[in-house]
């Protein structure tokens, strides 16, 4: 075997080395490049057979031909006298069997045919990763973050590299190149653009899998996490319920000195979890989800899946929570729109009619703004003014601040309406709601 050959034979047994491929797929696509060079040289496949033997390091190709007096296609036959110089028993309408010599098909062929062969050998890597990891979703992993971008960050793990975007980062969380991290498997996507496995640590499903993970009660079924609402890295509402009546569901997911639940909070960066039991009763479900506020009245419209909780004046603001975190977290968790009044304020809303408002059908929770005002006590935005800017008021994300000003509307007093934002899509219902009760408190300071 010639130089030449022997390298073209020891760069494709390379790369075949350098991939986690099984030898007789490879030895199935190598035949399939050749047959390809073939067919671009001589026009036809049909009387060729070809040979890999990877072990060996040897690929053979024989090309079968009839002996005929008088050669008409030099492709499928071969001359008496030709071929009886290399087996002189030969007569005519025999086979004459003759090694093509695999350096023969040129050298632009055969860089062709490695190309190929790389680009073939990325495809089956990239079917292996997609099978193994479109298995492996809502799966936790533990990975390295190897590059961060502005917009995401690039998690090593195994032989994969994986993406974290902007969106499924916890945002109060900094990263840092080399640190480990957990993430939830969240997707796996496989079009134009290529391969790329999404993880999250932001989605609320990361963090059902951390209770499963620490507590054996929810992983073995006794107990069930019903429903979850949650604002990454800020506060997370949990309803949890027993299928035994002699566990404590809320007990066993706090564990004994609150020793299960602390480690799930150290690993989320101390976001706030509440942990309420779980009620079929809509009633009993959402006074639960308004803890640690006690709602003193629930009323419910089924119909229109609102609610309206009659609270006490000094725990108005604990109810709403900062930047009306707590309420938004509570309708979330309950799937019911929750409106809430003072108690001091029930008698004179429904003297004057004001209490039917509340079970307006789609209405977007937007407190008055004596409750806007009460929600704000224990916050910092007691500054904010016209002039400030949407983007920096917390509670509205980045995205809608970024479509608002778009729209143009950059700035607080640059809505002389609130009906004209209303309308404008891609903003979540958490950034539109804390939006809305900002304007409303300033058109009640004035």
């Amino acid at each position: 075997m010639d130089t030449q050959n022997t390298d073209i034979i020891e760069a494709f047994t390379q790369i075949a080395r350098e991939k986690n491929i099984d030898k007789d797929e490879l030895n199935l696509i190598i035949e399939d490049i050749f047959r390809t060079m073939i067919k671009k040289k001589f026009g036809t496949t049909d009387n060729f057979d070809i040979i890999v033997n990877l072990d060996k390091a040897a690929i053979e190709i024989f090309q079968m031909k009839t002996v005929v007096e008088e050669v008409e296609d030099p492709v499928t036959q071969i001359d008496l006298e030709t071929a009886q110089r290399q087996e002189p028993d030969l007569q005519v309408g025999d086979e004459y069997v003759e090694i093509i010599n695999p350096a023969s098909f040129g050298r632009r062929l055969v860089i062709g045919a490695r190309l190929t062969l790389s680009q073939k050998l990325r495809e089956i890597e990239r079917k292996a990763l997609y099978d193994e990891f479109i298995n492996r979703k809502g799966e936790i992993i533990v990975g390295e973050v190897r590059q961060i971008h502005r917009k995401e960050l690039f998690v090593s793990f195994e032989r994969a590299e994986l993406i974290m975007p902007k969106e499924e980062q916890i945002a109060n969380e900094r990263y840092k190149r080399g640190q480990t991290i957990k993430a939830l498997i969240k997707d796996v996507i496989d079009d134009a653009k290529g391969l790329r496995i999404i993880v999250s640590r932001a989605d609320p499903q990361f963090l059902i899998r951390l209770f499963e993970n620490e507590v054996p009660e929810i992983y073995d079924g006794i107990i069930e996490i019903k429903a979850i609402a949650r604002e990454p890295g800020e506060r997370t509402k949990l309803a949890v319920y027993s299928n035994d009546k002699r566990i404590d569901a809320v007990g066993a997911c706090v564990g004994m000195k609150g020793i299960r639940i602390q480690s799930i909070v150290k690993e989320l960066n101390n976001e706030k979890i509440d942990i309420i039991s779980w009620s079929s009763d809509p009633e009993i479900l959402i006074s639960r989800a308004l803890s640690p506020a006690k709602p003193l009245r629930i009323e419910i419209n089924s119909t229109k899946r609102t609610a309206l909780a009659v609270i006490n004046d000094d725990e108005m603001s604990i109810a709403v929570g900062r930047h009306g975190q707590n309420i938004i977290l509570a309708s979330e968790l309950t799937g019911y729109e929750i409106q809430t009044i003072k108690y001091s304020d029930m008698g004179k809303a429904i003297e004057e009619g004001i209490m039917p408002s509340y079970y307006g059908a789609g209405m977007d929770y937007i407190p008055d703004a004596q409750t806007a005002d009460h929600a704000e006590d224990e916050s910092d935005d007691d500054e904010i003014t016209p002039d400030t800017l949407i983007a920096e008021i917390k509670g509205i994300s980045e995205s809608a601040s970024e479509i608002l000003a778009e729209a143009g509307y950059e700035r607080l007093g640059d809505i002389t309406d609130v009906e004209e934002i209303k309308n404008i899509e891609g903003i979540s219902a958490r950034s539109m709601n804390k939006l809305i009760a900002t304007l409303n408190k300033i058109s009640y300071q004035e």
